[in-house]
């Protein structure tokens, strides 16, 4: 829910930024109608602005949901009154779909704009962002495998070569003695004209 909230959030962000980056008369002056047609197009076949269409109806049952919290008793009005403005409002959709058609126009010639609405309006075009959810879910998956994969190999690769440089740097032991030469076990003659030992 969390994570849906901050989506939701981010979304609304995002629009609100668009409109002020683009809204400006200047900006809106140095498009052309035939470029700004192309824009709106294109914002069309790549459903650009999709993920927005969920903002109005999730505010409203936010607003709905807590005033009935607060006003038990109005439920009733306050969920005619809030359907009735929300659907009031479903108007200025369109003024998104103006500041998304200006902020692709800044980015695409007009040219651009009208291949690539081309394209998405193709069959291949229409199946990739119909299938392209399902791909980078795949990709995703792959990508995490190749990435667990690469990581083990780094640290084994690494680590062999790590321990056989420390193992390489490691002091020599000391030779084992010639066969004949081993020290006199305890109680066994000494070597020639060494003194015998002092038991006194």
């Amino acid at each position: 829910m969390m994570l849906h909230n901050r989506v939701r959030s981010l979304c609304a962000i995002l629009a609100a930024s668009a409109v002020f980056a683009f809204s400006s008369p200047a900006f809106s002056q140095d498009v052309t109608e035939s470029h700004l047609k192309a824009a709106r197009a294109a914002v069309a076949a790549i459903h650009a602005t999709d993920p927005f269409d969920n903002i109005l109806p999730q505010a409203a049952a936010a607003l709905e949901s807590q005033l009935i919290q607060k006003n038990p008793d109005m439920q009733e009005l306050i969920g005619k009154t809030i359907s009735e403005k929300a659907l009031a409002l479903a108007s200025r959709r369109a003024d998104l779909e103006k500041e998304a058609a200006l902020a692709y126009a800044k980015v695409f010639s007009e040219k651009e704009l009208t291949d690539i609405a081309a394209f998405y309006n193709s069959d291949s075009g229409k199946k990739l962002l119909d299938s392209g959810p399902t791909v980078t879910r795949d990709l995703v998956k792959a990508a995490d495998i190749w990435q667990n994969g690469l990581g083990r190999d780094l640290a084994q690769q690494v680590g062999e070569t790590l321990a056989a440089a420390a193992k390489a740097k490691a002091p020599a032991a000391p030779a084992a003695p010639a066969d004949g030469a081993a020290a006199p076990a305890d109680g066994a003659a000494p070597a020639d004209g060494a003194a015998p030992a002092d038991n006194n």
